[in-house]
């Protein structure tokens, strides 16, 4: 493994779980979870559909699903992620909190981990683009999909590497990531871009057909790396800003030049 790609170790810690998390608390943050969870509400079946967000962190993209009436089982690595699940499970009204299950187990032994058990839906958001290798991981995904079941995976697009870095006028190394598929992200740590038909063919391989895809933010990229801050207090301005990304997100050219995509797929 490439020494400078995060381990499990390095997303057990408090630091980088709390920096995580400081970034759903940006107006991108917010732009992340409501059109994610537009573009799920697309393709999930009706509630209650029983939901596994594998590395799901804190729960910021399941437990919404939890409160429209899903059965969630959140699924992750880091001890300190699932203690910020719980302190978020607490603050959900008591329906919502009864129907999530939080397990600690490595999302590569995904299948082992909850018995065999398959779900109608599962989510993988943000987790590939830590791992060498993606094809273990969605080898698992798969195998946890009911038949008719979703595939979610959400993460890095290779076809925009170079966005970041130009935004933030890092012209060398701009210039590197039209080529090249590591680089920092906004969490400070080096990870690994995909390509839509990459994951596509790890998908079909897996028995999953793909469905569509998506982008999920790119005018809050822009206005993030460019120095303008939104002002995330105003919620109507939010939902206004979301509104824009959920239309970008579906189209071209604009879902092209997100920095990440949403690829979904069903079981056959």
């Amino acid at each position: 493994m490439p020494h400078d790609i995060p381990t499990d170790d390095t997303w057990s810690g408090d630091v980088l779980a709390d920096r995580f998390l400081d970034a759903y608390d940006t107006a991108k943050g917010y732009v992340r979870t409501a059109v994610m969870h537009r573009q799920l509400m697309e393709h999930l079946p009706p509630a209650p559909a029983t939901v596994l967000d594998v590395g799901g962190g804190a729960g910021t993209q399941s437990f919404p699903l939890a409160a429209a009436g899903h059965e969630v089982t959140l699924l992750d690595s880091s001890p300190a992620m699932l203690d910020r699940a719980r302190e978020r499970l607490a603050r959900l009204p008591d329906a919502a909190a009864g129907r999530v299950t939080l397990l600690e187990a490595d999302g590569t032994d995904a299948a082992a981990s909850v018995d065999g058990r398959t779900f109608d839906a599962v989510l993988c958001h943000g987790v590939l683009g830590y791992l060498d290798d993606p094809a273990a991981m969605v080898d698992q995904l798969c195998r946890c999909t009911a038949p008719g079941g979703i595939v979610s995976i959400m993460t890095g697009n290779a076809r925009a590497s170079a966005v970041q870095p130009a935004l933030e006028q890092r012209w060398a190394d701009a210039l590197a990531a039209f080529d090249e598929r590591e680089g920092v992200g906004v969490l400070g740590v080096r990870g690994r871009a995909d390509t839509v038909a990459e994951l596509g063919e790890l998908l079909r391989a897996g028995g999953v057909e793909p469905l569509d895809w998506y982008g999920v933010w790119l005018f809050a990229d822009w206005l993030e790396f460019g120095g303008t801050t939104v002002d995330v207090s105003d919620p109507e301005r939010l939902r206004a800003m979301a509104e824009v990304e959920f239309e970008a997100a579906r189209r071209d050219p604009y879902r092209q030049l997100s920095r990440v995509f949403h690829l979904l797929g069903r079981k056959g």
